[in-house]
Formats: structure tokens, sequence, C-alpha cells
């Protein structure tokens, strides 16, 4: 660090004031200093770039697609000519100014990532383009659901996913993460359908014209753009918060989440005030992708983490700490997603501390940890390791592709790291000053490494050279030295684990009753690769997995069961693919049915039925999946009968 003890003493003093007043002591970066290129977005935003949108969409749920208009205002350089847009199976139906008229534009070569640009004059117009448009049928960020598809099996529902190149195929626009805008919208659904978006002052009810207004005044990039349509209730959990959901979710919905209020006050106490506003949850019918998505204002999340008993609130802890990292300091591209996850990953463990305690927090940096090793291994046998740098190189590739837990878990990993030799009071300062300075802005991994060397550390020191920044940011893999995870709690686990696997426990032994559903998980990843036919049975007996209500643990359970075919469970799998659209769980049982070669002909079946069900997120992965296990079984039988027919010369 660059500044004197005496310096950074006052310089500290003056945190709490300045966030008190609301006001900001701290010299900012341009938009223009920290804007680059993004190789996924053909925007070009040194010639031009979109400051603020109003979004008017009608949804029209009998033919599943919206007609919008997508009004921008811009900036634009003095010899800047056009402006691009992204956009990906969208009908561009007109292009023009309200003023002057119709507006000249291109559509660019169609690439399947991408989709097209759309470059627009903007030669001696005024800086407002207005674009008459509608969806289609491949417009991948729409998942729109029938009545049977929805918890409440009344009324069709539709939601957005946008993150991290589909916002494109529901507006065009500049979708890119280094892009911010402000926007407002007008929503259309027609009567009896609440409509939200991610955006402050959501509706609490349904209005009988089935019109809402909506507004974001604070800026934010294009992958935070959201919005639901559906039979949607609101009941408030707090001052600040409350929970959007289906009728029939509602209630089960709001107990789970009723300590949304506190968990703000104790992210508010770590790192500054939350400065959006209200801080609402939409639970999402089952189809949902994800297990959260933390749109401003109003989080999307999955009806997986309603166990019962708030044993997965972490999630929530997760979503709300993006509202500092990711949402309010932003990663310039997809390369940089690190920036976005690891740090949430940190601000999560940190808020669970400080709710719960120590011991709990290490129990979700160690299942992460685990989760990491699984990662890194599976790139590794598959040729990817340069995809376990932090910094990625994804040009030519979809983002999807570096959305794994390198970014979420060594990203978290590095900043312990830096926690570790600084200090945590250190690093704390330092991460207030971070978030103040650069809200609302994006950053590149490296202006956030200059960040590090002008203001935390000072370049080549013994501090320098013991947390290796280039090591953990440009390396592959985990480097030399790092700090694994470590759980006291799971030690005990563990322990139980050998001994039953060894049969030296039996299972009446094996005392679970102050066991949190994290120290369930841990046992099952303990014993589900050598657990036997009998210890299934008997564990199922005592446990009741099969039956879990904890959506984390029963996964765990169904891809054991399917490993050592326990078919006890079977009805149960099948249920929980054909209800649940989350795509981790999704993956992980999908992956292990197709390498069982007796599951894999109910996994094609199961797959057909259900597919409808899933979101494009999910179907791109699991298509590539099935596909690969189809062309191995053609394989097999090709080599077998190669085999059988040289057999019988």
């Amino acid at each position: 660090m660059k500044m004197t003890k005496k310096i950074n003493v006052l310089f500290f003093a003056a945190i709490g004031m300045m966030f008190a007043c609301g006001g900001s002591k701290v010299k900012k970066d341009s938009d223009a200093d920290l804007r680059v290129k993004d190789p996924h977005s053909y925007a070009d935003p040194g010639q031009a770039v979109v400051t603020n949108l109003y979004l008017e969409l009608d949804v029209d749920f009998a033919n599943r697609k919206l007609n919008g208009t997508a009004t921008w205002d811009y900036i634009a350089s003095d010899s800047a000519q056009f402006i691009y847009f992204d956009t990906h199976n969208l009908k561009i139906e007109s292009v023009y100014n309200e003023m002057n008229g119709p507006i000249a534009y291109e559509l660019g070569a169609y690439d399947p990532i991408l989709g097209q640009s759309m470059k627009v004059g903007i030669g001696g117009h005024p800086k407002q383009i207005n674009i008459k448009y509608s969806t289609t049928d491949s417009s991948y960020a729409l998942q729109w659901l029938t009545p049977e598809q929805t918890a409440g099996k009344k009324s069709p529902f539709l939601y957005t996913q946008s993150e991290p190149i589909l916002g494109r195929s529901w507006i065009p626009c500049q979708d890119s993460p280094g892009v911010r805008f402000t926007y407002k919208a007008k929503v259309k659904t027609g009567p009896g359908y609440l409509a939200v978006m991610s955006a402050q002052k959501n509706p609490v009810e349904k209005t009988t014209n089935g019109v809402y207004e909506f507004e974001q005044p604070n800026a934010i990039p294009s992958y935070l753009m959201a919005l639901a349509v559906g039979d949607i209730d609101f009941q408030p959990t707090g001052v600040r918060t409350g929970i959007y959901a289906e009728p029939v979710t509602l209630e089960k919905a709001a107990w789970e989440f009723e300590e949304t209020e506190s968990m703000i006050e104790a992210a508010e106490n770590l790192y500054g005030p939350y400065i959006w506003g209200r801080y609402d949850i939409l639970v999402l019918p089952p189809s949902f992708p994800y297990g959260g998505m933390e749109n401003p204002n109003l989080t999307f999340a999955t009806p997986t983490v309603i166990a019962g008993d708030r044993s997965l609130t972490s999630l929530i802890a997760h979503e709300l700490a993006h509202s500092w990292s990711g949402n309010l300091v932003t990663n310039a591209t997809w390369n940089d997603f690190w920036l976005n996850e690891g740090f949430t990953m940190y601000l999560e463990r940190r808020l669970m501390e400080a709710i719960h305690d120590t011991s709990y927090s290490s129990m979700l940096a160690s299942l992460g940890y685990g989760d990491l090793q699984y990662t890194l291994e599976d790139l590794n046998s598959a040729g990817d390791s340069a995809d376990t740098k932090l910094k990625l190189n994804l040009e030519g590739r979809d983002p999807e592709i570096g959305m794994t837990d390198v970014a979420y878990e060594k990203g978290y990993l590095f900043l312990i790291k830096i926690e570790h030799v600084v200090g945590r009071k250190k690093f704390d300062d330092f991460l207030k000053v971070y978030f103040e300075k650069f809200k609302f802005k994006s950053l590149t991994t490296e202006r956030f490494v200059k960040e590090l060397y002008d203001d935390l550390i000072e370049k080549g020191s013994k501090e320098d050279k013991e947390i290796n920044i280039e090591g953990w940011v440009y390396g592959t893999g985990l480097p030399e030295g790092f700090e694994a995870p470590n759980s006291t709690r799971f030690d005990v686990i563990n322990k139980i684990a050998t001994a039953y696997l060894s049969k030296q426990t039996s299972v009446d032994q094996i005392d679970a009753s102050k066991w949190t559903s994290h120290e369930f998980m841990e046992f099952l990843r303990m014993i589900k690769k050598d657990v036997t036919l009998d210890q299934m049975s008997e564990l199922d007996k005592k446990f009741n997995f099969t039956n879990s209500g904890n959506s984390e643990v029963l996964a765990l359970w169904l891809e054991a069961s399917v490993t050592h075919q326990y078919e006890v469970a079977y009805p149960k799998l099948k249920n929980f693919l054909e209800n649940i659209g989350r795509r981790k769980f999704l993956i992980v049982l999908y992956h292990a049915m197709v390498e069982n070669p007796n599951m894999l002909t109910m996994a094609q079946e199961i797959y057909k039925a259900d597919r409808k069900n899933y979101h494009s997120v999910s179907t791109k992965t699991i298509d590539a999946l099935m596909l690969k296990a189809e062309e191995k079984q053609k394989e097999d039988a090709q080599k077998k009968k190669l085999e059988e027919g040289s057999g019988t010369h």
C-alpha cells in the first residue's frame, strides 16, 4: 500500500462518514476509462453506447411471444456513423426516430453463439432510436410455461433468464456486462396476471387491465434485465423485503425466507448500505435452471430451496451479496466472470459466518471446495486446463462455458488468501472503498489487480510474493501452497462415514439428530461411491432419504441410487426429473444415468418426455450430453458387431 500509516487512519476513519452521508470522497474512474471491447458483443461502446432504455412490451401468451418497442438513448463520439446492437432470433419490424422517421439499419450474418449484429445509422439523428420488434420461438431467454408446468396448474407463466448473453434474444440491446443503462418499462399482460421486473417498486397486486409500469434508476447491464408474468401473489416479510410466488407456493416461501430483512442488516454491517431500495424474492416454477438469479431488487429463486427448515437459505445470502459484488461492481466481460462470483462467494460466507458462526461458514467452504475439485478434474481430463484459470479466454465460445466452480470457488480461495495475508480488517476496509469507488462500473481482471497494487499490496513486497497474484489469476488449477478449507464438523462426519463404509459402525450407531442438511450432504458425498446396496437400503430405512424434502440431500441420494442401481428410488428419480428444472441437479443425474449402461434407455425416455419442461440453459448442456452418450452407444454396438463377426472366421 502506498499511503503512510497516518494517512491510512485518517482515510479509513472517513469511510463511515462517507457511507452515512451517501456521498463519495473517492476519485472515480470515468466509464470511458473502464470501457473495453467485449468479444461476446457486437457493440462498440467506444464509438456509441446506450445510456437509457424505455421498453414497451405486450405479452402474448396465446402465441408465446413478446411484441415490443425498445427506445434507446445513447451517446456517441463525433466521428461515429453507426451504433451496433446485439440481437438473437428477434424479428425486427422497423427502426426509427419519432421526430425524424425511419432509420437505416442492417442485420449481420447469423452466428449460433452471438446471434446477429444490428448496425444502425446515426448520422444526423437525435440521440435516440426506436426499435420495433417481436420475439420468436427461438428467443432462448424466454421460458413459456403451460398451466400444467407451473406449481399451481391453473395459469400459464413466463419468465426470463438473460445471463450471460440471452438478453439479446428478448431485447435488442448492447448485450455486454461492460455496458450499463437505466430503464423504464410498460408491460401489458391482460387481466389475471401480475408482471414483475428487475426494477424498483414492483406492484404487489394485480391490476384490472393487466398494465404495469416499472423503473430502474440505477444503471445495470443487460444480463440483469428480467421479467416474469403469471398468477403471482405477494407477501411482505419485512420493511424492505417480501416474497412473490404462485399462490400455492407463497405461504411456504414466505416462511422459508422470513429472515431476509435481518440478512440485509448483517450485510450492511459488513460492506455498507444496501443502495437498491427494496429486496424482494420471486420464487419461480420448478423449471427455473438456476438456484437463484441476482436480478436487482428482485432475486429469482428456485423452489428447490424451500426445504421447510430454512436450511438452504445460504442461496439467498449469495444472491443478496450480489447487491454489492456483481450488480454494483460488475465484470467488464465474461472472461472476467470470477470478479462477479468469486467475490460473491466470499461475501456470502462472511455473511453466513456473521449470522451463524465460523463452523457453519466452514462447512459451506468445504462443500464448495469439493465441488471445485470435481470441476478441476473434469476440465483437466477433457483437455480444458486453460479454463481452470480465473482470467479466461472465451472468445469464439459460449461464455456459459466459463460459468463453472472455477469462477466461484477458486475465486473465493484467492480472496481468502488475500485476507489471510493482509488481515481481515485491512481487506474489509479495502473492499468498502472498492465498492464505493467502482459502484455502477464494470471492471476487467487487470483493473482489479491494479487496484490491489495501488491500494492494498506493495508490488514486490513479502505480502505480494506470499499471495502470488500471478499464479492465482493466470495460472491453471490451484497454485502451490494454497490453503484448502477445513471444517471440524465435517471431520466428525468423515470419520463416521469411513467407519460405516468399513462396517466398523452400524447404521443404528449413527446419531444424526443434530446434523444440519450440510452434514447430511457431506455424509452422502463420502459414501455415495463405495456404499453397498444393502447399506443403501438400511440408510433409507433409517433416514428416509428417498422421500427427503431437501433437494440438495435428495439429489445426492438419487445420484447414489443410479450408481448402485437402488431401484427403490427410481420412481422418485423419475418424479424429480419430471418436476425439477434446476440445471445443476439435472446435469449430475442425467450424467450418472448415461454413464450406467443399464439406465441409458431410461434416461433417454425421461428426457424425451420432460425436455419441454426445462429452460434452454439446461437443455443446451443435456442435449450435448445425450448426443455424446448415443454416439458412444452406437460405437459400442458397432465394435461388438465387428468382434462377433471376426469370431466366426
